[in-house]
């Protein structure tokens, strides 16, 4: 009896206290595991949120330039000009009549860029005024045109510092049966009164807004159809936004796209020389139509930001848009960033906490492949 007791003792102390040790240190060394496991996650995904925004803005961006100035500039001659618009007793409306604006931001904030294309469901071809009369424009050939279309009309002769001749934007009516408001291969009216089909087409053509001498012979029509403009920025959110102009009746339309996109650069391309290729990179915007036809592409940098602060200053420098060795930039503060190329810096300055996120750039050259094939 005395040996069996001997063999049915249990833990001592001692033996309780090193087992929660050994498993406190077990749950130690799995949790910090854990840990960096779940951060290495977080910042696969924060890169994969940064990549995925970052290429759907690019692609946004270069999609909509690509087009730009469709159904304008096949009149080079009148890239430059200012369009007014009113839409019923709206406010008047003016735009720049080319294919992209950009507009700089002070000190490295970001820039916008506006992107202007016609959509017509038939070719765009300039139409060549005969006569202007009450309501309606005779022109040499009306090829192209539908009721509902948007027209620009330009005067023969203009200058931008010739304050009594600018552009005008028309919607083209069709009230038949009677010839002079219906629309024919020499007849484009533009009523400014009635209902046409249950819409309000007329409704954009006040006359009080064109010139006082109108648009006599010579001056042309161009046909944008139903005309895109559309201005990409960056929110005080951090989103890459839109604010695009209704055809329909002039009204904005303000939209986010994409978030986490902290800074859009951008640059003109302008071919000084008139051998096809850049010369120069600004963000001088023209004053004159020669200046305007110089510009054959759009050179974009976009920051991407990951959506997560981090405790620690992970970003320390901001970032640099490499332009390569070969280009002439003006306007614009350039370091050396290795094998003789020039580089901007991207600020992250006016970004909250800057310092506590990570960033990629995203670059990328534009041609505009309307201003080549009518240049």
């Amino acid at each position: 009896v005395e040996m069996a007791s001997r063999q049915q003792h249990g833990f001592t102390l001692i033996e309780l206290m090193v087992g929660v040790v050994l498993g406190m240190l077990t749950v130690i060394i799995i949790s910090q595991v854990l840990i960096h496991s779940e951060a290495s996650r977080r910042n696969v995904a924060m890169g994969g949120d940064a990549e995925v925004n970052g290429s759907l803005s690019l692609f946004s961006l270069q999609r909509d330039i690509q087009m730009a100035g469709y159904g304008l500039t096949n009149l080079p001659d009148a890239m430059g000009c200012t369009v007014k618009s009113k839409f019923d007793s709206e406010d008047e409306q003016t735009f720049t009549l080319a294919p992209t604006l950009i507009v700089n931001g002070a000190d490295g904030a970001p820039d916008s860029v506006t992107v202007i294309q016609g959509h017509t469901a038939n070719s765009s071809v300039p139409m060549r005024v005969t006569s202007d009369l009450a309501g309606r424009f005779k022109v040499e050939s009306s090829m192209g045109i539908r009721e509902g279309d948007q027209i620009v009309a330009v005067p023969q002769i203009w200058s931008p510092t010739d304050h009594s001749q600018w552009c005008t934007l028309y919607s083209v009516t069709h009230n038949s049966p009677s010839a002079d408001t219906s629309l024919s291969n020499d007849n484009v009216p533009h009523s400014d009164t009635g209902t046409e089909n249950g819409t309000d087409t007329y409704k954009w053509n006040a006359t009080a807004i064109a010139p006082a001498t109108g648009y006599p012979a010579g001056s042309l029509l161009l046909n944008l159809g139903s005309p895109s403009i559309r201005t990409y920025s960056i929110s005080d959110e951090y989103s890459l936004q839109t604010v695009e102009r209704a055809a329909t009746n002039g009204t904005t339309t303000t939209q986010d796209l994409y978030s986490q996109i902290v800074n859009l650069q951008a640059l003109y391309g302008k071919d000084t020389n008139d051998d096809g290729t850049v010369d120069v990179y600004n963000t001088t915007i023209p004053t004159t139509t020669a200046e305007w036809q110089q510009i054959i592409s759009v050179r974009i940098a976009l920051v991407a930001r990951s959506n997560q602060f981090i405790k620690e200053k992970v970003t320390t420098t901001e970032p640099l848009w490499n332009l390569g060795a070969a280009t002439t930039v003006e306007g614009e503060t350039t370091v050396d960033c290795g094998s003789d190329s020039k580089c901007v810096t991207l600020k992250l300055s006016h970004v909250t906490d800057w310092e506590h996120y990570r960033y990629k750039v995203y670059s990328t050259t534009i041609p505009l492949r309307n201003v080549l094939w009518n240049s």
